[in-house]
């Protein structure tokens, strides 16, 4: 055993092997990589590997980590051709888009070798508690050699399912650079593995005194048990209500009778509507007391308007706080980044 491996064995009380990966070769650039050359030679074999992905822009592969949001990955990105955008898009309903991923290595557990495993990317609604691997739907998969510095992976989307929002996963299989933790949490997986990546960055382009924007948001319950979450609303750059934002939560009929029955806890809400509930202080705002059943997931839908046009660029994080597999009260089971861009209306 690699002196890598022992070192993540000790750190670790699961291990989940995953089944075969896809071989089909799409389309990969290295930066200053070299043409493949043959077998690998003895010393490379012996060596120790580990390819990474950034949680965060501070994340240098360090497992277990602290760093948050866990869910905003500089390394996933999504564009609407097969030449990388310089910032993530939301994908087009219906077409092909373009999912870049970056792979790095070495990292903190491994030495400067080439290593070759496959790239693994799923799909889930927006939000949290997306159970692994049963809330996950695979997009793509490539077998790729990883060498030394920053590798560039281009998977194509065909045929994106509407309405065009998700929560992107990146797992890096790899024999020789394995998973050291994997249950149910992808969170809980993230932070314990360098190899696992997840996005959830969403775009809301809304015209002053235009229509309604929706985006659709889930929460759910991993654990063997009933229990209680919150949805918890903040919010950086400039405040959404300098632009007239206004930000309402349709729950729809069960989530909203859990609330009810939660006795309608929360701060910075109003119930507004049936059903609905509007987010008045969202840059400190939470719907409290949400009972899950055991390995349920609820989705429920944001509406974004706003009366003002502004230059600055809103964003608002919503994010599902609850119990999760490790025993922790208060985790974070997942959340979105909501970038809130506001313009003019035309004529």
């Amino acid at each position: 055993m690699s002196t890598r491996l022992a070192g993540r064995a000790r750190r670790s009380t699961l291990a989940l092997f995953t089944g075969a990966a896809l071989a089909t070769l799409l389309s990969v650039t290295a930066a200053g990589a070299a043409p493949l050359a043959g077998p690998t030679d003895s010393r490379a074999t012996a060596a120790a590997v580990d390819v990474y992905m950034q949680d965060t822009s501070a994340d240098v592969g360090i497992e277990p980590h602290a760093l948050n949001p866990l869910w905003q990955s500089p390394d996933i990105k999504v564009c609407h051709t097969a030449v990388e955008c310089a910032t993530s898009q939301n994908p087009i309903v219906g077409q092909r888009n373009y999912i870049f991923i970056k792979l790095r290595n070495p990292g903190p557990y491994g030495d400067s070798v080439m290593e070759q495993g496959t790239i693994f990317v799923y799909r889930t609604t927006p939000g949290g508690g997306a159970a692994w691997p049963g809330a996950w739907t695979q997009i793509g998969a490539m077998a790729v050699p990883v060498y030394p510095g920053v590798t560039s992976v281009t998977i194509p989307w065909d045929d994106v399912p509407g309405p065009g929002h998700f929560c992107l996963l990146a797992r890096w299989v790899s024999p020789n650079d394995p998973m050291t933790f994997e249950g149910p949490d992808i969170g809980v997986n993230t932070r314990h593995n360098n190899n696992i990546a997840w996005r959830n960055v969403d775009s809301v382009a809304l015209t002053a005194g235009g229509q309604a924007q929706s985006r659709p948001f889930a929460i759910g319950n991993t654990l063997t048990r009933p229990a209680r979450s919150s949805v918890v609303f903040s919010q950086n750059g400039a405040p959404f209500q300098t632009a007239g934002g206004r930000l309402v939560a349709d729950l729809g009929p069960t989530l909203f009778e859990r609330w009810v029955k939660g006795g309608k806890a929360g701060k910075g809400v109003r119930e507004v509507g049936r059903n609905q509930v509007e987010i008045v202080d969202i840059g400190q705002a939470s719907l409290d007391n949400l009972e899950l059943n055991p390995g349920e997931r609820l989705a429920f839908s944001l509406s974004f308007t706003a009366t003002v046009p502004t230059r600055e660029k809103t964003a608002v994080n919503v994010t599902q706080i609850g119990p999760d597999t490790t025993g922790a009260a208060r985790a974070d089971l997942g959340g979105v980044r909501y970038d809130v861009t506001v313009g003019q209306r035309a004529g």
